[in-house]
């Protein structure tokens, strides 16, 4: 039997007006896939102090301790054109980018898909479900030492308390990034969608370099030259144009071989 939650509403227009904080769950975005029936849940946020059965990107396990993460799902109905998830992964990752930014005063990096790094080591992962709503689950480390990442093998993670000495509170870090996700959100239904594409470029910090897109099981190199929520435009090394749609691209990042060659 599920424990009735602690209840937070939000001075916000849509995301955050109801926020449902649980102690344990086993998935946050498991509960609000669940609640998508209910069109009146739109803007439904859900936190977990702890949870059981998180999960990330291609089915793997999302594992946090309890109290030291924001681990939170929030479910919208967003417009059919604005359902793409691309865009969604960019609105999700430039509001947990944002926060960031407010908190520590450090313009985080976004890596490709889905996931946010400060100092090349990562910070929060993003996954975005599509069904009879959008579940944008979002899980990003707060409070962790470099020593409970040591314990559990995470070299390359990090914790937004690593990167400042004063001490965080997972529950503030929840509403300010609940606020940021809800302004983005008002200019994404409203069509405004500069703001929401230069954070996106910005944080992925690859437009006009040399790079490697995975695509389908075929790796490609050449000079990212365009780039927005329904296609990605390579320059090859023949100097051909090619587009590919964001979805399709499980891989893209600077090509290292590309830099070294440079003079």
């Amino acid at each position: 039997m599920m424990v009735s939650p602690e209840i937070w509403h939000l001075d916000t227009k849509v995301i955050g007006k109801s926020v449902w904080c649980f102690d344990r769950l086993n998935s946050t975005s498991t509960l609000a896939a669940q609640l998508a029936a209910d069109p009146g849940n739109n803007g439904l946020a859900i936190l977990a102090e702890e949870q059981t059965q998180g999960r990330g990107q291609h089915g793997r396990v999302w594992e946090s301790s309890p109290g030291v993460s924001v681990l939170l799902s929030v479910l919208i109905f967003p417009p059919a054109i604005y359902r793409l998830p691309s865009l969604l992964t960019a609105w999700a990752a430039a509001g947990v980018g944002e926060t960031i930014q407010q908190i520590l005063g450090i313009r985080a990096a976004i890596k490709w898909p889905n996931d946010i790094l400060i100092d090349r080591r990562k910070v929060c992962g993003i996954l975005i479900e599509q069904g009879r709503g959008t579940v944008a689950g979002i899980g990003l480390n707060v409070r962790q030492t470099p020593l409970d990442f040591s314990k559990q093998g995470l070299a390359m993670a990090a914790s937004l308390q690593n990167f400042t000495p004063h001490p965080l509170n997972t529950h503030e870090v929840a509403r300010a990034l609940l606020r940021n996700l809800d302004d983005l959100y008002q200019q994404l239904l409203e069509g405004q969608l500069d703001q929401l594409l230069a954070l996106w470029k910005n944080g992925l910090g690859l437009l006009g370099k040399a790079v490697v897109l995975e695509e389908r099981g075929r790796t490609r190199r050449g000079i990212l030259e365009f780039m927005d929520f329904e296609r990605i435009t390579l320059r090859d090394i023949q100097g051909q144009l090619q587009s590919f749609p964001p979805e399709n691209i499980s891989q893209l990042f600077a090509d290292s071989l590309a830099a070294e060659s440079e003079p």
